[in-house]
């Protein structure tokens, strides 16, 4: 009666009768009043009801009460100069007239977004799966529905709405070790050691969670390359782990130096305990692409250092260049012998977001991690388990990545010749996009050996860095907020990925159309000559 379960007991009866007969006959009972009381009533009407915005109470969160290792993140990808770039499509779109009629959104690696044609295959596979009445249907090849009836048959009830094991549908799993060793030369790979991921970033995540232990100087260090990809400045920030920042060499085509690694090493281990070495290979946001010898150096120095290595190879499809080639951290590792091999622990990720599919809305992904502790890995399963599984979609379009059609099957000639077309274009706007950067006068870009980005070095003249610190930006910062502001050119400062004291870049997806990708090119030049001229 207003007052919960317990409120007509004890030598109450009378209230409790006047309750119940207030009930029956559908009238809100009335309890005793106290004076300066007030109750809230459901039966009162939302007219009654006033805010007093004076009286509203502290909030319980806020800036100063939050977790600060949250408050500490940053992920420039999405950062200032992107939300900068929706109010200006926003005004656009309520017809405020701009020196452009449409923000190019150049700062992320979105294929779909910028227009590339998903693969059919892969589509055809997970529309099955989703909706596997169309497994009767004659619009679909054979090969396809197979891929479909296999995975139906791996989930609950052979629905892809079901949850999963924490670790992957088990045949897809199957799949992924089958591809490791298909790519690494009949280098063993075990199912039990592959893990289904939300993208690699939410295998990355997981793999830093579980390593990541001890305080003040006990503290785990990350060593991270720089320039490097957000995601891993802004897990260490919210884990409260220390960073290790060891710098690639832009002379030399932001190749990997061991030496460097040597001296971030001893120099973090004044205040922190490096045990983890992260590799992006190839290169986001340089574009570099390791050669073999520069693996094995990596791989004998965290031998040597008992480092865990984390190979982030999810632009491995991505290469570009001539005299290139991607080399699996896992197949040079294998290849160096029992004692890296059996020793050296190594977690190495891969995603349909990337390569030649550029599926990033599936959210498919998955990790492989050898020489773990048999007790770490039931702590790790533990650990995933907390989300349930991935997206079961993401699982089915991951399968499809690692089990493509086969020479003999009916789709694979569409499927190699959409293939081939996806990285052929990608090839051709590297070379591209280096060889008019570098047309361009106070700008320098190293070959695009790999992956989907530019990195340019820009000069910026010492009024505009004056200028800058006056509204309290960082030099490249001011200058792609005046890109986005004067051209509608998206492009994210290179402060947000790292880089050497003095030096000013940005990173810029080479994703979008050839046409559509020379008419931006265009833009940044003119762009760039004129912001020399105001401030030289």
């Amino acid at each position: 009666c207003g007052r919960g379960p317990g409120g007509c007991r004890g030598g109450r009866t009378d209230m409790a009768l006047r309750c119940a007969a207030s009930l029956a006959a559908g009238r809100q009972p009335r309890g005793p009043r106290r004076e300066g009381t007030m109750r809230w009533s459901s039966a009162a009407k939302p007219s009654a009801v006033k805010i007093n915005e004076k009286a509203s109470r502290e909030k319980i969160l806020t800036l100063e009460s939050m977790n600060p290792q949250v408050k500490a993140v940053e992920y420039a990808v999405r950062g200032p100069i992107v939300l900068k770039a929706g109010e200006i499509e926003k005004e656009l779109r309520k017809g405020i007239k701009k020196p452009f009629t449409e923000v190019i959104k150049a700062n992320i690696g979105d294929a779909h977004a910028m227009g590339q044609r998903p693969i059919t295959f892969l589509r055809q596979v997970v529309a099955l799966c989703t909706y596997p009445n169309l497994l009767d249907s004659p619009s679909f090849p054979e090969d396809a529905k197979k891929r479909a009836r296999r995975i139906l048959q791996g989930c609950g009830g052979n629905s892809l709405g079901s949850y999963t094991a924490s670790q992957g549908i088990n045949c897809i799993r199957e799949d992924v070790a089958s591809y490791i060793e298909r790519r690494d030369g009949g280098v063993p790979a075990d199912p039990d050691n592959i893990y289904l991921t939300t993208g690699a970033s939410d295998g990355i995540s997981a793999i830093l969670k579980i390593l990541i232990s001890g305080g003040g100087k006990s503290r785990t260090g990350v060593m991270i390359p720089i320039p490097q990809y957000p995601l891993y400045s802004a897990a260490i920030s919210e884990l409260d782990a220390i960073q290790v920042n060891y710098y690639l060499d832009e002379e030399n085509c932001w190749a990997l130096n061991v030496n460097e690694l040597r001296r971030a090493l001893n120099e973090a281990k004044a205040y922190c305990n490096p045990k983890v070495l992260c590799i992006i290979n190839p290169g986001n946001p340089t574009g570099q692409v390791q050669n073999r010898k520069c693996i094995e150096d990596v791989i004998h120095f965290a031998w040597e250092e008992k480092l865990f290595l984390l190979a982030d190879e999810v632009y491995q499809d991505n290469v570009y260049s001539e005299g290139c080639q991607f080399h699996s951290f896992k197949k040079i590792l294998y290849e160096m012998g029992p004692e890296y091999y059996n020793n050296v622990e190594l977690a190495s990720f891969h995603s349909t977001s990337k390569g030649y599919m550029g599926e990033c809305g599936y959210r498919g992904g998955y990790m492989e991690v050898i020489n773990l502790h048999p007790e770490i890995k039931g702590q790790l399963v533990k650990l995933l388990s907390v989300r349930l599984c991935p997206p079961v979609s993401g699982q089915a379009a991951m399968d499809i990545v690692v089990n493509p059609p086969v020479p003999g099957e009916e789709s694979y000639a569409q499927f190699i010749k959409e293939k081939e077309s996806v990285l052929n274009n990608l090839a051709k706007k590297a070379k591209l996009t280096e060889d008019m950067f570098n047309k361009i006068p106070g700008v320098h870009c190293n070959p695009l050996q790999g992956a989907m980005y530019a990195f340019p070095r820009i000069f910026i003249p010492s009024k505009a860095i004056e200028e800058a610190k006056a509204h309290k930006m960082a030099p490249d910062m001011f200058y792609c907020m005046k890109l986005l502001e004067e051209t509608g050119i998206c492009v994210v400062p290179g402060s947000g990925f790292g880089q050497r004291e003095g030096t000013y870049h940005y990173r810029m997806t080479i994703l979008p159309p050839v046409e559509k990708l020379k008419t931006l090119l265009e833009k940044v030049k003119d762009f760039h000559i004129k912001f020399l001229e105001k401030y030289a």
